[in-house]
């Protein structure tokens, strides 16, 4: 009996999982742990910040595209990290955990995969907003931070059309905002999210973010406009859309479609 109980003991102190699991109607609880440095700053939403190094930190990125019926359809790319949403409420571990949405710093929704749906009705309840941030925690919910400052990305919600009004026709689409940001990365040679098309009106200035896991170059087909992508950085290119047509956006090497822009 003594052995066997020696026995779980050590399997629990060596082998398991930090156990900072909270009871049923008592607040998340916070480990310190050995993982990155628990700073007294929070990350202005009541949660403190989990600083690490720079090198091998998680990493995220947001796009956003407006779904056929309602809302957005939110896709989150992240390196050095996944998510762990059976391991909510335990220990920090580096490169784990989940994800919080805000819109204009308005808490949203907890997040615990790469896609998310989020409906016109969440928008309206959080007093609408155009900002739309997506920030790593750990499962102990500190947040994920470099240099002091969270771990996050941020994307531009334009207005869709479920949000027009009544008497617009159905098949007027909504007159984008004054600039177009399109976020899009490209990993293992797939593209995120996948390739659409992008109503953009003439006139208007578009800006592609565009992120590769290798070198490449980045063209603009009928714009006559290049930039190259160095592997794993995220390279911004803005131009004016003054001409109207279907132009394709796509990688030279690797030769993948990244999107469609429709001008008019």
């Amino acid at each position: 009996m003594l052995t066997a109980v020696a026995l779980v003991l050590g399997a629990g102190a060596c082998g398991g999982r930090a156990t900072t699991h909270h009871k049923p109607g008592t607040s998340h609880e916070q480990a310190t742990g050995s993982v990155g440095r628990l700073l007294t700053s929070g990350d202005g939403s009541g949660h403190r910040l989990r600083q690490v190094d720079a090198e091998g930190a998680p990493e995220v990125s947001v796009a956003v595209r407006p779904d056929s019926e309602d809302g957005w359809n939110v896709h989150l790319s992240v390196r050095n990290f996944r998510f762990t949403p059976d391991s909510v409420g335990g220990g920090a571990l580096l490169g784990r955990g989940h994800a919080r949405l805000f819109l204009d710093g308005h808490p949203l929704a907890r997040v615990y995969g790469a896609w998310f749906h989020l409906p016109e009705s969440l928008i309206r309840s959080a007093g609408g907003g155009t900002g739309l941030t997506a920030r790593l925690y750990a499962d102990d919910h500190t947040a994920w931070a470099v240099g002091s400052t969270p771990v996050q990305a941020t994307a531009t919600l334009t207005t869709t059309a479920t949000s027009a009004p009544a008497s617009t026709p159905a098949s007027t689409p909504a007159e984008p905002d004054p600039d177009t940001t399109l976020e899009i990365s490209v990993h293992d040679g797939k593209v995120s999210p996948a390739p659409g098309r992008a109503e953009i009106k003439k006139g208007r200035t578009v800006r592609l973010r565009i992120r590769s896991d290798r070198d490449d170059t980045l063209h603009v087909h009928g714009y006559d406009k290049e930039a190259r992508l160095p592997a794993g950085k995220t390279v911004t290119l803005t131009f004016t859309a003054d001409r109207t047509g279907l132009f394709e956006v796509e990688t030279h090497e690797s030769d993948l479609l990244l999107t469609q822009l429709v001008v008019r």
